[in-house]
């Protein structure tokens, strides 16, 4: 499962870079993911279930949904700065200000069917529990942090992506 886990994250890293033409900002996008999993196994931990298989698929679930989110973000401020020249600052000011209603009504909407798989009873409730745990905790600790670490870290990264290019430019200047 770890194995899994680690390559699905790589695919990620490889199709967003793709997408955004850019090896930084899909690390943005990733560096949600370490309180979504946190989250979720502390709830599994919490009511004293083990992570099974059902349980990693909530994780791999969870993982889609916080992506998503970071994603809309990043997305909106790259567009925001490619095509209307705004700073990376004022670029993602507005995606936060821009993409927050629907970050909250997708990641509500999930809570709320998290909420019923785990509070479920009846026919197979025991197997869809631990589901609905993982989803439930790791959203619930995730998106608040999430909310305000994306544009930190986005800002960051830029930051080090103009570094590095400024030292590359320099590099072949010496180099010609």
């Amino acid at each position: 499962m770890p194995w899994m886990v680690l390559l699905s994250l790589l695919a990620v890293y490889v199709v967003l870079g793709i997408l955004y033409e850019d090896l930084i900002h899909p690390l943005t996008i990733l560096s949600t993911l370490p309180s979504a999993g946190l989250g979720a196994l502390l709830a599994l931990y919490a009511v004293r279930m083990d992570l099974s298989v059902i349980g990693m698929i909530g994780v791999i679930l969870l993982i889609g949904i916080v992506e998503k989110n970071g994603i809309m973000l990043v997305d909106f401020a790259i567009v925001a700065e490619r095509e209307r020249g705004l700073a990376p600052l004022q670029s993602i000011r507005g995606a936060c200000i821009l993409r927050f209603r629907p970050i909250l009504m997708t990641t509500l909407a999930a809570l709320l069917a998290g909420i019923v798989l785990a509070a479920g009873t009846g026919t197979g409730s025991e197997l869809r529990r631990p589901l609905g745990i993982a989803i439930v905790g790791g959203l619930i600790l995730s998106q608040l942090p999430t909310l305000y670490t994306t544009p930190v870290v986005y800002l960051y990264l830029d930051r080090l992506r103009a570094w590095l290019n400024r030292r590359r430019a320099g590099h072949i200047e010496n180099v010609a």
